[in-house]
């Protein structure tokens, strides 16, 4: 079951591992399954259980609440970006923040904190909402690792997490590019990706970042939420 046989289907999600061979799906997957796609007893489906197994099965039964299957064909796929976390601050647009959540989980990414700054104007978080846009974005990329996500109140709190940190700063000489080409063991060491808000970082916060690593993306200045994007962009590319 390679990922390029597997570009036309429908993929649902399931948290159960298909134990015995069974598996069943519920909720608002039950519902899109039978009510909006009108699948019937006997269809064979796609599932993923977010933990990177996506499942070939057949449908056994359908009623209101579950549809139970069992399992066909199972292939696992592994977690290329498991110790690299993007650190996203909340931004002005919810739109423009949403965007930059979607396209990185697009792109491969699977852990996120959210977290507020000083220039930081929303907030509050928002983690069940954020949670379903990272739900629906790895069943549109076909995704096999349902993406984490949390959220902190400020940036020293984001900096004491483990890890170590990798500070978005234009002010410096080495790009990103660069320091991915330098760094071989970068998958296999934790990684915290901070980016900064509209406005960058205060003087008081960049005081924070003393210490870590400082990369640029590109001589020009972009966009909070298009510096994202560029960066996961990058790590996939690596």
């Amino acid at each position: 079951m390679e990922r390029a046989l597997l570009s036309d289907i429908e993929l649902y999600f399931s948290p159960e591992d298909g134990t015995d061979n069974l598996l069943k799906i519920t909720g608002e997957e039950c519902h899109h399954l039978k009510d909006v796609m009108r699948h019937k007893t006997g269809d064979e489906i796609y599932v993923t259980n977010g933990k990177g197994s996506i499942y070939k099965a057949l449908i056994n039964e359908i009623d209101k609440k579950e549809i139970a299957c069992s399992i066909i064909e199972e292939q696992q796929y592994a977690n290329k970006f498991e110790k690299i976390t993007f650190c996203i601050p909340r931004l002005k647009s919810a739109e423009r923040f949403e965007f930059a959540l979607e396209k990185c989980v697009e792109l491969g990414i699977t852990n996120f904190v959210v977290f507020e700054s000083a220039r930081t104007i929303a907030k509050g978080e928002k983690l069940e909402r954020w949670q379903k846009i990272l739900l629906s974005a790895m069943k549109q990329s076909l995704r096999a690792w349902l993406p984490k996500i949390s959220y902190v109140k400020s940036l020293n709190e984001l900096m004491n997490l483990h890890g170590s940190k990798i500070i978005f700063d234009q002010h410096v000489e080495t790009t990103l590019s660069d320091f991915l080409k330098s760094q071989y063991s970068l998958l296999h060491t934790q990684y915290l990706f901070v980016f900064g808000p509209e406005g960058g970082l205060t003087e008081d916060e960049c005081r924070v970042k003393s210490g870590e690593f400082r990369v640029k993306l590109t001589d020009n200045r972009l966009r909070s939420e298009t510096a994202i994007v560029t960066a996961a962009s990058l790590l996939c590319l690596n």
